[in-house]
């Protein structure tokens, strides 16, 4: 197994000096050599640093996958700037949150996917300045925007030496939605990222032959630990804008892709895209999912027609990501089909060098037998040191050096966990965490709405649909339509409930709290 570089920005430098002519990235049509990559990133980097951003400045970043996605967290490293990955799907007022509340010194994005902030320029007034990829519009608006490839076209080429960044230094901060509404920074180090990618290189057996495809977003740790990893094997990273069923299917055939992570409803869509099984998967050698639960019924399908090896993976933003994989043992391999996809199907076993542990309230820990439930448990190098300024969530969440999950599982006799339930009552849609008191407080502030209720419902192609348990106020009419459309102009498109059921009253415990368990034993079947 490589050895991975105490600096991320090393993982690059090393690789470019190991596989110079080696094959980096595949974008589109722009295709560059590891020599030629890291030539862009130094040139970014010094770029950056021309323009006054420095160590510990924050650089957001609202882009879709793309070569630059990849340069900038390169280039990040190397200056020791903290990058900011924010959710593209966002509305407004969580970008100015955001933007705020890390304190960003700069912007790189679409000018696209940034129109409805630019009226807020002034509501984020520490933000002076914004790199924008789209060459007509940086170029018509200069006075306010840096053009990303001019800012490369005008940095020296001399030796620049990296920042000597430490393991616990920060590298990125990601934000997640917070169980009060306001979405929260998760600090990610140096260490944390370096130590996951030493893990996955060596429990997906990664090497300088593989092709990663970029599918889930690269603001997002599903895709984003493999910028460190795939790059410290010399691996070719192949990128698409965003997930498109016909635009994976053609790109897997065309440029050969060896493996890559899904959430769960992307594999729905594609193993029940029309015309999939003529395509060529013959590159593939494996296919990883999570961020949500998946249907063994789904799981049988892309075993069948990708005709590769599949793993489940489960983890957290806070944990680098990954705390657990469903890759079955060497003495499970002779299993009759069915017993092995019940392996697969489970959450997994501990991933590489992470300590993990479910315990029950008193702390002890579950019997393995696939009935006693705890919460999981986890330390080691890749959990997160906290949150961006709360230390107060910080000290909850991490108790004697173990981060506490809020996921409830079992745990089979051979140590493969399966999640079961969650403490907090976060909803997964589509690999999309939605904290349902978001959404209660937009319902909570339209006129004809006394109370409400949301939750997660089975759905099998979202995972969970976002579900409003919705009482109207008396004499007020209010339709499923009135509800979900004032929900759209208050909250980003993957929070808008699916459903609306209306009742009389929503049922309460003995302390009055609304009685979320209930309703979901009430509506599961909807």
């Amino acid at each position: 197994m490589p050895q991975m570089c105490k600096m991320l920005y090393d993982i690059l430098l090393k690789t470019a000096e190991s596989y110079p002519d080696q094959l980096a990235v595949i974008c589109g049509d722009d295709r560059y050599s590891y020599a030629q990559l890291r030539e862009r990133v130094d040139k970014l980097a010094h770029g950056l640093k021309e323009i006054g951003i420095n160590q510990n400045n924050k650089i957001a970043v609202i882009h879709k996958n793309c070569h630059r996605f990849l340069e900038i967290y390169f280039a990040a490293a190397k200056i020791g700037a903290i990058l900011v990955p924010i959710n593209y799907r966002l509305i407004p007022d969580d970008y100015v949150y955001i933007l705020n509340n890390s304190q960003a010194a700069i912007l790189m994005a679409q000018s696209d996917l940034i129109q409805p902030l630019l009226p807020r320029k002034r509501d984020f007034p520490g933000m002076e300045k914004i790199i924008l990829t789209d060459s007509e519009e940086s170029d018509r608006m200069r006075e306010y925007y840096y053009n990303y490839e001019s800012l490369l076209g005008k940095a020296s080429i001399k030796e620049d030496h990296a920042l000597s960044a430490g393991n616990a230094d920060i590298a990125q901060i990601y934000y997640t939605s917070g169980t009060t509404g306001k979405p929260k920074g998760v600090i990610l180090t140096h260490r944390n990222n370096r130590k996951h990618a030493e893990g996955t290189v060596e429990e997906l057996g990664l090497s300088s032959s593989d092709r990663w495809l970029h599918v889930s977003p690269m603001f997002h740790l599903a895709d984003a630990w493999a910028v460190w990893a795939i790059t410290g094997v010399g691996a070719t990273h192949v990128l698409i804008p965003e997930f498109e069923p016909k635009l994976v299917l053609t790109t897997i055939e065309k440029h050969k892709v060896t493996l890559s992570n899904f959430i769960p409803t992307m594999l729905n869509f594609l193993v029940n895209y029309p015309g999939v099984e003529q395509y060529d998967f013959s590159s593939l050698r494996v296919i990883l999912s999570g961020g949500a639960s998946i249907a063994k019924e789904v799981i049988r399908e892309v075993l069948r027609i990708f005709t590769c090896d599949y793993i489940q993976t489960y983890g957290l933003t806070e944990t680098s990501p990954f705390l657990t994989m469903s890759i079955l043992k060497d003495e499970m391999k002779d299993l009759p089909f069915e017993e092995k996809l019940r392996y697969m199907a489970t959450t997994g076993r501990p991933f590489y060098d992470v300590g993990l542990k479910v315990v029950k309230e008193d702390g002890s820990e579950v019997i393995t037998d696939e009935n006693d439930v705890g919460e999981i448990i986890a330390k080691g190098e890749t959990i997160t040191p906290g949150y961006w300024c709360l230390p107060e969530e910080t000290s909850k969440r991490i108790v004697g050096g173990w981060l506490y999950t809020r996921d409830l599982a079992v745990v089979n006799p051979e140590g493969y966990l399966t999640i079961i339930d969650r403490k907090d009552d976060m909803i997964i849609t589509g690999g999309e965490n939605v904290y349902s008191i978001e959404v209660e407080n937009v319902l909570y502030s339209h006129p004809s709405v006394l109370e409400a209720a949301v939750i997660g419902l089975p759905d099998p192609i979202w995972g969970e649909k976002i579900t409003a348990v919705v009482v109207a106020k008396k004499a007020k009419e209010l339709s499923e339509e009135d509800v979900i459309g004032f929900c759209r102009e208050n909250l980003a498109q993957f929070k808008v409930p699916k459903k609306v059921i209306f009742i009389d009253h929503l049922p309460k415990t003995g302390s009055a709290k609304i009685y979320k368990y209930k309703l979901r034993e009430m509506y599961s079947n909807e």
